[in-house]
């Protein structure tokens, strides 16, 4: 399988780090032909609109012979492109390459962690683009004092993000996923299936943020009759709150006291880091639900594991860990009642054409010497910006990410 793909040509120089290549080859065709188009998001903001694209939407393009898309194009300018899913440790690709990158493009679902050392060796580094949305594997305070931009896809993949949570909420009240497992066994016993197994239809759902993501989750929850609260430190406007039966909390603390079911979506930085932790975890509700899709490292691993194993938690899922790739020791492989998945939520082959798109647009812009959308924005000439003012406070939080050594 390929790992690394460089150029030859001299010019600005690209790195860019994605997930390895499927373990057993490409399947001869994709399951569908094509994919819906999109052209707007819901709130009118419209989706990428670089000059051209190299590739077939609904293609595989965040593993490394993928490329986002993006080689012919940078070539044909004259820039060096490197491709690798070697991000982690001294003596990494990514790392042999950061010295002299003016680029660096990553994933959140394999992310490269660009922390403060990093950031510090980089001379000529003059972005870091995340290829979707959450840029919290860049130290923010280290790119800020090195003048380094770092922006984002923003929206690309908000809903694909939230048609997971849905889908995660339904598998755990259900109990789908053991009863799956049940018939793949050869089982048939119904008492087994169902002593777990409830309807959400009546039951408290909360979601911690009601940002592109969360809203989307509160309007995905709504058909089924829940009674659904948020906590968010914008408040949405009233008419929103209404047509969707919506009550708003001004502490997440108080709220997830009165919910079944819980989900996080804010973003992680310093004040978000394990918010989830051993005396938060007390004011959940016994036998409550939580979903978390945004960050892992927003709860405390093992207190979710003893949660779970004492019962205070009926049930989690999500598919953020901390690190990423996970190691095999990680608690969360083995604890009971979860619906762990890899980070696959905003990496759909849909989103994938989104946000394959949105870095050669901002590509271009950067190269252009054009501006990149407001919203994009992150970090812009060393300070928050665009989406990173409205929903960050800095900080750092990349630490520990290279304390678990064992190989996933």
């Amino acid at each position: 399988r390929s790992s690394f793909h460089s150029s030859s040509i001299l010019g600005e120089k690209v790195v860019c780090v994605l997930y390895p290549d499927p373990i057993f080859g490409y399947p001869p065709n994709y399951a569908r032909s094509a994919i819906p188009t999109i052209t707007k998001y819901p709130d009118g903001m419209t989706t990428p609109s670089p000059s051209a694209i190299d590739f077939e939407p609904g293609q595989l393009l965040g593993r490394v012979s993928g490329e986002l898309g993006l080689r012919k194009f940078l070539e044909e300018r004259g820039h060096t492109f490197v491709v690798t899913a070697d991000k982690d440790g001294t003596n990494s690709e990514l790392d042999k390459h950061m010295k002299d990158a003016d680029y660096v493009i990553s994933q959140p679902f394999y992310p490269a962690y660009l922390t403060e050392e990093r950031l510090n060796k980089a001379t000529n580094l003059k972005a870091a683009i995340t290829a979707g949305i959450g840029s919290d594997h860049v130290d923010l305070d280290a790119a800020m004092k090195n003048h380094v931009d770092v922006c984002e896809v923003t929206f690309c993949n908000s809903v694909s993000v939230a048609e997971h949570v849905v889908m995660m909420v339904l598998s755990l009240v259900r109990n789908y996923i053991p009863s799956y497992q049940l018939v793949k066994d050869g089982g048939w016993n119904i008492a087994d299936c169902v002593q777990r197994s409830y309807d959400v239809e009546g039951m408290k759902v909360g979601t911690v943020a009601a940002g592109r993501i969360g809203l989307a989750v509160l309007k995905r929850m709504h058909p089924f009759d829940c009674d659904l609260h948020y906590c968010d430190r914008h408040r949405l406007p009233a008419e929103v709150e209404a047509k969707y039966g919506l009550t708003y909390w001004d502490d997440w603390k108080e709220m997830v006291q009165e919910m079944d079911v819980v989900t996080l979506n804010c973003p992680l930085h310093s004040e978000t880091e394990h918010m989830v932790n051993e005396e938060t975890i007390k004011l959940f509700q016994c036998g409550s639900y939580l979903i978390n899709t945004a960050r892992g490292k927003l709860c405390d691993r093992d207190v979710i594991a003893r949660a779970l194993e004492e019962g205070q938690l009926a049930g989690y899922a999500g598919d953020v860990w901390f690190p990423q790739p996970a190691p095999v020791s990680h608690p969360w492989r083995e604890m009971p009642w979860h619906g762990m998945t890899p980070h696959i939520s905003g990496t759909s082959l849909s989103a994938q054409t989104r946000y394959a798109a949105g870095v050669r647009e901002i590509l271009e812009c950067y190269l252009d010497g054009k501006p990149i959308r407001e919203p994009y924005q992150i970090v812009t000439e060393g300070r928050l910006a665009g989406a990173g003012a409205h929903s960050y406070s800095g900080g750092n939080t990349t630490s520990g990410f290279d304390q678990i050594k064992e190989p996933a």
